[in-house]
């Protein structure tokens, strides 16, 4: 995965083929799979590279259908729906060896004034200085490992309670943890796509794990089978990926293997975007025994 923030910029510049076609690259990882976010980001890039200039990507939708082979470039079909007075629609498939691993639609939009509100940044919030970072929480919960380092272009720091994977307003929600993140370096500035995508990156990274807070089985157990299944994202107003944003997250209702997960993302105490994602999170019944 990419270790500085220009590797990361550099994993969203697509090749352009004929036919509305771009080509994502696999960075070296030692992931198993595609890292979800990658997908996101990389098929936001090659919708914007299909929609008139001056539109802005609202909101996506997306499933995931099959594992990314973590060793494969990734083709991303772009198909026009819609362009509109001032709304344009695409829908993006992303394959490999033939094969669909995810598709999205994207709704974009031209700027224009308008009704406006906001939720308040959630209160008693400590700030980005105060708070353990990834690195550190991971190694605290897991151990040492290489993996760790998969997301180095970002900066992750868990805030308040979370960082020790415990509860923040357990008489409200019994799965809630929020995180401090941005980039470990500036991004181009003028670039409103980039900072849109790496968004959509690093909304993928903490997210699905909410779900299992309130539970006695750790996220990265190898007894706990997990994977992101769909993810929604609605980008509200502008955003620089690069200055601290607080991702305030619960997971309102797991069953059936099934936990499902809401992000709200803040940045200077107004909410820019949000976004929902459900995933598998199946107990392996070696640790269901334990359990029991």
């Amino acid at each position: 995965m990419p270790a500085t923030t220009a590797e990361l910029v550099d994993l969203l510049r697509l090749r352009a083929e004929p036919d509305s076609v771009f080509i994502g690259r696999h960075p070296r990882t030692m992931m198993q799979r595609t890292y979800g976010g990658q997908v996101l980001a990389q098929s936001l890039m090659a919708a914007y590279g299909t929609v008139p200039s001056g539109r802005v990507a609202h909101s996506l939708n997306s499933y995931f259908i099959r594992p990314g082979q973590a060793d494969s470039d990734i083709e991303y079909a772009v198909e026009p729906l819609r362009d509109g007075r001032t709304f344009s629609v695409r829908r993006v498939t992303a394959l490999q060896d033939g094969r669909t691993i995810f598709t999205g639609s994207y709704s974009f939009h031209e700027m224009e004034p308008g009704l406006d509100h906001s939720d308040p940044i959630a209160a008693q919030v400590p700030p980005p200085d105060d708070c353990p970072g990834f690195l550190d929480i991971s190694r605290r919960r897991y151990g040492a490992s290489p993996l760790w380092h998969e997301w180095d272009a970002l900066d992750v720091r868990f805030a308040g309670d979370s960082s020790r994977g415990g509860l923040i307003e357990p008489a409200n929600h019994p799965a809630h943890m929020r995180v401090w993140v941005r980039t470990t370096a500036p991004l181009p500035a003028e670039e409103f796509a980039v900072h849109q995508a790496v968004l959509a990156y690093l909304s993928d990274l903490t997210l699905l794990s909410v779900t299992v807070i309130p539970h006695s089985v750790a996220y990265m157990s190898p007894h706990l089978q997990v994977a992101t299944l769909d993810h929604v994202m609605h980008f509200h107003r502008s955003v620089r990926a690069d200055q601290w944003l607080l991702y305030d997250m619960l997971s309102p209702s797991a069953s059936n293997s099934l936990g499902i997960a809401t992000g709200r993302l803040f940045q200077n105490g107004t909410m820019v975007a949000s976004c929902s994602q459900e995933g598998l999170i199946r107990v392996l019944r070696q640790e269901r025994d334990l359990l029991t």
